[in-house]
């Protein structure tokens, strides 16, 4: 005949068990929400390949990564029209918000420019 103390404590072993894997998959959870948020090296990577993509053009690299109240802000610069010699392309700066997560917010273009035109950015007249 079997003995049914045994059992209950099983049962118990069980609940203990449940309560140590709800506090583990909070603790994997919050481990995947910090995961998940990006450096400012991914950033940075992350910006540069969605604005190639969503323009279809060559990416010359990425000019600024900044943090931001909800995630990033990175800088990607775009030829915009080839030319021989390259001294005559039109180079483009875009300006990217991303969340935390990577999820592209918004971009645009911030001014168009030819290489070699010098830097006329922020504080220059």
């Amino acid at each position: 005949m079997p003995v049914r103390h045994g059992t209950k404590h099983e049962d118990h072993v069980e609940e203990d068990d449940v309560e140590e894997d709800d506090v583990e998959e909070e603790d994997v959870e919050e481990s995947r929400r910090s995961s998940r948020e990006l450096s400012a090296a991914d950033a940075g990577a992350v910006g540069l390949r969605q604005v190639s993509e969503l323009t279809g053009k060559d990416a010359e690299g990425v000019t600024r990564v900044e943090p931001t109240d909800d995630g990033w802000l990175v800088g990607v610069e775009i030829v915009e029209d080839r030319r021989i010699p390259s001294s005559g392309d039109t180079l483009a700066l875009y300006e990217a918000d991303f969340d935390m997560e990577g999820y592209l917010l918004s971009y645009r273009r911030v001014r168009r420019y030819k290489r070699g035109s010098g830097d006329v950015g922020e504080g220059a007249q």
